[in-house]
């Protein structure tokens, strides 16, 4: 993990509130693990506290990364007025991502998100996919208003989506399209809210691979300030907790409490 003054390249909106911001700069090197996140310092001292955006896109020839964020608050609302050129103050890569190394060419496997959770799923996709692992997507959204990415995941594979309110794929939550899939997947990789990751380790309780990205509140990023702790399974106290930041935010479903 390093520091660094990264290049704003262009930032785009994707949909409402949801940005795409493309940086530039030697830090891209070490992104390597899919599902690993930034923490951006907000361009105003009247800010302490950094943010954490996963790491949507690495194109390590051209030293360029993208995140997605969605403008929640007063710091992600002052990102979405940078623009190219700017300067953004970045430390990462931070975390452990996803782990795919052991899975074999022609394995099939589930990719699972729902809204602003998808973005980091992207890089995880095409990581596999460069390895010959055959995905299906699961996307799930509000409405069809605040979907995006979607033709980006369908050149990468099957993709299959669902909106709350039935503007677009099957009504419902992505647990309803998954619960129709027929097959039973070599793996499943999820990043979401913690509703989307019950259902989805209830799904597939019996699968050994089951790998899901933890959303936490941050403030340090790197595991000191013990702001960001989920328990294990494990332990029957319920004292113990692993930190989602330094120790996640990728976790074995069958190892923590969601």
């Amino acid at each position: 993990m390093k520091q660094e003054d990264m290049t704003i390249v262009r930032q785009r909106q994707l949909a409402p509130r949801i940005f795409e911001m493309t940086l530039k700069g030697e830090l891209v090197s070490q992104m390597t693990t899919p599902g690993q996140f930034l923490h951006l310092r907000v361009p105003q001292q009247a800010f302490l506290l950094r943010r954490p955006i996963s790491i949507n896109h690495v194109d390590l020839a051209k030293k360029e990364c993208r995140i997605i964020y969605r403008v929640e608050g007063e710091g992600t609302e002052i990102f979405s007025h940078l623009t190219t050129g700017d300067l953004l103050d970045v430390m990462g890569p931070l975390g452990n991502g996803f782990q795919f190394h052991h899975l074999t060419p022609g394995e099939t496997v589930f990719v699972v998100g729902g809204g602003i959770g998808v973005p980091p799923l992207y890089e995880l996709s095409k990581q596999l996919r460069q390895r010959q692992i055959n995905v299906i997507h699961f996307l799930g959204f509000a409405s069809k208003d605040v979907m995006y990415y979607e033709a980006e995941f369908k050149a990468l594979g099957d993709t299959r989506i669902a909106t709350d309110d039935g503007s677009y794929g099957v009504k419902g939550n992505v647990g309803n399209v998954l619960m129709a899939a027929a097959q039973t997947p070599a793996a499943v990789f999820a990043c979401g809210n913690n509703g989307l990751l019950k259902t989805v380790a209830q799904l597939y309780e019996a699968l050994d691979d089951v790998q899901l990205s933890m959303e936490a509140r941050m403030a340090c990023g790197m595991g000191a300030c013990y702001a960001c702790v989920c328990h294990t399974k494990e332990d029957e106290t319920g004292v113990k907790s692993v930190k989602v930041c330094d120790e996640g935010p990728v976790f074995q479903a069958r190892k923590v409490v969601i």
